[in-house]
């Protein structure tokens, strides 16, 4: 798990968001945040816990998947090429892994 990460961050493929929360299931504002970012066209966004709103956003958008910190694996980070991670989640990647 540790390699996939580092792999991310060497080939600057890992985007840190200060946060990602909705008020609403929102498809098209997901979008916009994946735009913003220059997210590719397979984007995994972890989360550090669930959130609902997040999960059904991103649901019906091709090529992206969210996942928890506690269920993410090895094959999902190599096979994304964007990861996308809120702060929060990394904080808790940090406790997982460290």
């Amino acid at each position: 798990m540790k390699s996939a990460l580092s792999s991310k961050v060497e080939e600057k493929e890992i985007i840190v968001l200060d946060s990602l929360t909705f008020g609403a299931p929102k498809t098209k504002e997901m979008i916009k945040v994946l735009e913003n970012v220059k997210a590719a066209k397979k984007a995994l966004i972890i989360m550090a816990e669930k959130d609902e709103n997040v999960i059904k956003s991103a649901a019906n958008i091709p090529g992206v998947r969210t996942a928890l910190v506690s269920t993410m694996n090895v094959y999902e980070i190599i096979n994304y090429t964007s990861f996308i991670v809120t702060k929060d989640a990394i904080n808790k990647i940090e406790e997982v892994y460290a």
